[in-house]
């Protein structure tokens, strides 16, 4: 898969192959010039999330950016602690008029739980915000509806009482990490896994052992983390804000052999 491919939705819905990330991106011109620079290198999947404070500034880049509405993808995420139908209606609103965009292609769940209370039960509470995220669906507001940093259990708990499917999970993967219990559930049930932090936060880009396994390829160990994600069958969400590693980044038409991502998959 090339970085200008795509991924098929369940619902026939077209996603970009690789999304660039801006979660940690400061609202205003870091975003703004962030977004703009992704988009001349050839991006056309921007994500965001309400509890980034930076929607306004990736909406305005992305109207500045002279490109046909219809080419870029849109992601945006209900913020984590939103656990009532009600809250979910008001805030998928306050997107939108944030983002200033007619319509937005993803809309996800942060979190089943808010992050003040990581593991807690808020089953019940999911399953009425699904149906918040149904409604604006079938609004025409957004293109495809989905969770992130959800669990077997917490998705089955959706699709046990839901009417539309989640189309995507986004979830934290990378070399080291590759949550297959996770991502086979997902598979399973036809929704597209998006890995955020393929770089594992930066953690990763001093590890000799990838190191040398880049060094095959003529790659920096950043672009084979995110070619990784690739091969695994997920979509990376890459973030930078320096205009070289943006590029970078998005240069991962290349190939990782069986043998190898055996290996990196050994990687603790």
């Amino acid at each position: 898969m090339k970085s200008t491919d795509h991924f098929t939705l369940a619902n026939g819905v077209k996603i970009p192959a690789i999304g660039f990330g801006t979660w940690q991106i400061p609202s205003g011109d870091i975003t703004y010039n962030s977004v703009k620079e992704a988009l001349k290198s050839g991006y056309r999947h921007i994500d965001t999330a309400q509890a980034y404070g930076n929607e306004a500034s990736v909406g305005k880049a992305i109207l500045d950016s002279g490109i046909d509405r219809s080419e870029i993808f849109v992601t945006s995420k209900l913020p984590a602690e939103i656990k009532s139908y009600e809250q979910a209606v008001r805030r998928a609103e306050f997107t939108m008029k944030k983002i200033g965009l007619e319509y937005i292609d993803l809309y996800l769940i942060h979190a089943p739980w808010p992050w003040t209370e990581i593991g807690a039960d808020y089953t019940k509470e999911n399953i009425e915000v699904w149906k918040a995220m149904e409604e604006f669906y079938k609004s025409g507001k957004t293109r495809s509806i989905g969770i992130s940093n959800f669990n077997v259990k917490d998705i089955n708990a959706i699709l046990d009482n839901c009417r539309i499917k989640p189309m995507v999970n986004q979830i934290k993967l990378h070399i080291g990490y590759p949550q297959e219990e996770i991502v086979n559930h997902c598979v399973k049930n036809e929704i597209l896994v998006e890995g955020y932090s393929p770089l594992a936060t930066g953690r990763i880009l001093t590890n000799s052992d990838i190191a040398a396994i880049a060094a095959k390829y003529g790659k920096s160990v950043a672009q084979l983390s995110i070619r990784y994600v690739l091969e695994k069958g997920a979509l990376p969400l890459p973030k930078s804000t320096h205009p070289e590693y943006i590029r970078h980044n998005f240069d991962v038409d290349f190939n990782i052999t069986d043998d190898d991502i055996s290996y990196l998959d050994s990687l603790q």
